[in-house]
């Protein structure tokens, strides 16, 4: 959203503009609807600003009145703009105390939302990092699981989830400018031993290395710097046909990131497409089995 974009303080209804024009060419609502083929009662409606203008009464009117249909409809556009924007300023407002739980000032500092002074607009940057127009719509994502298919957990009961929801979010902006081939998981399994062979280096080995091998096979693995009040130090979940690993962004921490790695690896290879696993955490949808096999996977392919 550009920072200084252009948002009237009011739009007129395009019947004000029509009541204009039948008074400068001397004619009543009953004349014009007769004219236009339209009911009295709509026309009437249309004028006091209680109906809109259909792009059928556009091209009417453009034949009665000689101005181009196009100008009604953009009108009629401009004035549901103008109402839907207002609307929006109250769901923002209605907003504003959910924005307050999120470490705002860190995620500014960190680059993911801009820089903005009022609580307004950094609740509506804050909307737009998510990609929601309000915070129910975030609640029904990630704590009512609405939409299993995209989020199967719920981080409801979770300690600080504003702060996990927001780390997680970023990590999925960060994985939609990483381009990968198609999953292969007998490509990654084939991938295992060179893999292994990158966590022997430790502090030696490139991440864009690391990237680059699992993204042959289909897996997207990211690093984000931690949030204060973020504990969840790994993440597996599937985004538009891929996996993604997200990994704490911890330098002092290298070699218990790549213990994270191949936990998180055995979860994409061992339990499918529909979970979301978090690691250094409990949640209410954790599965202590599911844990168990990734961790036994994880010690089986540490150097």
């Amino acid at each position: 959203m550009p920072k200084h974009q252009y948002k009237p303080q009011s739009r007129p209804h395009p019947g004000e503009t029509l009541r204009e024009k039948l008074q400068e060419m001397g004619m009543g609502p009953k004349e014009f609807a007769i004219r236009t083929c339209k009911p009295e009662k709509t026309i009437i409606a249309v004028l006091n600003g209680e109906s809109s203008l259909t792009p059928d009464m556009a091209v009417a009117f453009e034949t009665v009145t000689r101005i181009p249909a196009s100008f009604w409809m953009n009108h009629q556009c401009a004035y549901d703009e103008y109402l839907a924007r207002a609307k929006q300023v109250s769901i923002v407002e209605a907003s504003r105390e959910w924005a307050k739980q999120f470490p705002l000032t860190e995620m500014i500092k960190k680059g993911w939302l801009p820089r903005r002074t009022s609580m307004h607009d950094k609740t509506l940057t804050l909307l737009a990092f998510f990609g929601i127009a309000g915070h129910t719509a975030w609640s029904k994502y990630y704590c009512e699981q609405q939409l299993k298919a995209a989020f199967g957990i719920s981080i409801h009961a979770i300690q600080h989830a504003h702060a996990v929801s927001a780390w997680m979010r970023q990590g999925e902006l960060q994985a939609n400018e990483l381009v990968t081939h198609e999953f292969s998981a007998k490509a990654l399994r084939s991938a295992l031993p060179k893999l292994k062979s990158l966590a022997k280096q430790r502090t030696n080995v490139s991440f864009d290395r690391l990237q680059a091998l699992a993204g042959e096979a289909g897996l997207k693995i990211i690093r984000t710097p931690m949030l204060h009040h973020n504990r969840v130090i790994g993440v597996t979940r599937w985004i538009n046909g891929n996996p993604l690993i997200q990994i704490a962004d911890v330098s002092k921490r290298n070699g218990d990131q790549w213990l994270t790695f191949f936990h998180q690896v055995g979860h994409v290879l061992l339990h499918g497409k529909k979970g979301v696993f978090l690691e250094n955490i409990e949640y209410a949808d954790m599965d202590q089995q599911k844990e168990s096999e990734a961790d036994d996977f994880a010690m089986d392919w540490m150097p």
